[in-house]
């Protein structure tokens, strides 16, 4: 039986460490990297898509959503939003 999908938007920070980009995202709590932005977007579309293929075949999908703040509207369940990101000084002991 195929798996029916619903898409869906996530907000996803993509970041440079050191010669390494970084993906992550909030709503799924995964991350993944590349040695391009390009590579790090394809991986995080791979890491995203199997992430949520094994929650459904367990059948833990809603629940762990649920658990990461995604609530279920008209039977569908969409991802908490980002409604901010900023910088914010911070003191770090040295």
């Amino acid at each position: 039986m195929a798996i029916v999908r619903a898409d869906c938007q996530l907000s996803v920070s993509f970041l440079k460490e050191g010669k390494q980009f970084v993906a992550y995202s909030p709503a799924l709590d995964i991350c993944t990297c590349g040695k391009t932005l390009a590579q790090a977007r394809k991986r995080f579309a791979e890491a995203s898509s199997l992430f949520l293929e094994e929650l459904y075949k367990k059948g833990t999908l809603q629940e762990v959503l649920t658990n990461l703040g995604w609530k279920v509207q008209n039977e569908k369940l969409v991802p908490p939003v980002v409604v901010a990101q900023e910088e914010q000084k911070v003191s770090v002991p040295v």
